[in-house]
């Protein structure tokens, strides 16, 4: 049967996304060559400021998250997370060494720790339970397109209209500043959040049920090294740096294209099957980096890459809703948001580390060693967790 289209907030809030990672992806892709060659950082630094930057966003998203729950409106934080990284993402273009990007990636991730876990929340409180894998998988595509979109301007503009990276970091400034005006018209509080019960749904602790699939995406977030390494990766084996905007984009082509089918199948089958299968998938991509030796191994890998977004990104944020009431979901994505990028730092520090001593075959092999042992523990975790939500409904 056909579904009923998605509500008017979830697909604004598609759009603004598109913009928001257009804006960010004409960057991004370029930023480990900018910092490396202009600016002179290394593999080791390269990797501290992404983990830096990812650590901030998630130590802002517990509190913006539970601030959600507790004043019962989402929209405003949506709102100002988008509006102070659009404001500064573009300033990249000013940088002349590497604690100025750094203090710059520090202040954009402060704009998505804002609003990411009300945004989430406010997908979860629009739809119903059996849509949830379809939203968070529409949104997801969404966001991965304007990913794609991005470094093909990127390409277009180094490679057709012959623009210096800086000029190119600063015309991110126009689909971020269109990503604002999308943001203030079409996205409504679709509903509000249940008032917080009095035993306790303003602590900021996880809701129990959340535990232990939280700690089992800390173990797999440990070996998820940020995807900076991979362009590095990518340079060393012969990638031409005019090309690394084009790899970006087929990455997130194919994280557009996979992620609406694969959340809608987690409708169906289950999120666990599904998150497994894409951190087996990551297993293997990253023992491919390890043993690659020709660039155009690296666009195989790539591509399959995307699909381990495609399986994941979706399934895990519906299982995160399944797993806790209506009065907090905010709190609950900003653990679930916070979890994954702490370990963005020590994660990042790690594999930088082992590359600088080891080398990057080295460093990739860790990685997926890491993600296999996750793999294992997932459903374990998962039906500990459902045990407690089935014996304690309320659970906090």
């Amino acid at each position: 049967m056909r579904r009923p289209p998605l509500p008017a907030t979830v697909r604004a809030l598609g759009w603004v996304s598109l913009l928001t990672d257009a804006a960010s992806e004409m960057i991004y892709p370029l930023l480990p060559l900018f910092l490396s060659t202009t600016l002179g950082a290394s593999a080791a630094m390269v990797g501290a400021i992404e983990g830096a930057a990812e650590s901030t966003a998630s130590l802002l998203k517990l509190a913006s998250g539970w601030l959600s729950d507790h004043l019962g409106r989402r929209r405003p934080l949506v709102l100002a997370g988008y509006g102070l990284a659009s404001l500064v993402r573009p300033l990249v273009a000013f940088a002349a060494a590497p604690w100025q990007v750094l203090v710059i990636r520090l202040t954009d991730r402060v704009g998505k720790g804002v609003r990411g876990a009300p945004r989430d929340a406010l997908i979860a409180d629009a739809v119903l339970p059996s849509e949830r894998g379809r939203a968070f998988g529409f949104h997801r595509a969404m966001d991965h397109a304007g990913a794609a979109i991005g470094p093909i301007v990127a390409y277009l503009l180094l490679s057709v209209a012959g623009v210096t990276l800086r000029t190119v970091f600063l015309l991110a400034a126009i689909p971020g500043a269109v990503s604002v005006i999308v943001a203030v018209i079409g996205v409504r509080e679709t509903a509000s959040p249940p008032a917080p019960r009095a035993s306790g749904a303003l602590s900021a602790a996880p809701p129990r049920p959340l535990v232990p699939l939280l700690a089992v995406l800390l173990l797999f977030a440990l070996g998820n090294a940020t995807d900076a390494f991979l362009l590095l990766r990518a340079t060393q084996l012969g990638v031409a740096p005019a090309l690394l905007p084009l790899l970006w984009m087929a990455l997130h082509l194919v994280k557009s294209a996979s992620s609406t089918p694969a959340g809608a199948l987690s409708d169906r089958v289950g999120r666990e099957r599904l998150i497994i299968a894409g951190w087996l998938v990551y297993a293997l991509v990253y023992a491919g980096f390890a043993l690659a030796s020709a660039s155009w191994q690296l666009w195989l890998l790539f591509l399959v890459y995307g699909a381990f977004f495609g399986l994941t990104e979706g399934s895990e944020k519906a299982l995160v809703s399944d797993l806790v009431r209506a009065d907090a979901r905010g709190r609950a994505f900003g653990w679930y948001q916070l979890v994954i990028g702490a370990a963005a730092l020590p994660a990042a520090l790690l594999f930088g580390a082992v590359w600088d001593a080891r080398g990057a075959p080295s460093a990739f092999a860790m990685g997926a060693v890491i993600a296999l042992a996750a793999a294992c523990c997932l459903s374990p975790a998962t039906r500990w967790a459902r045990a407690q939500q089935q014996r304690a409904p309320g659970l906090e």
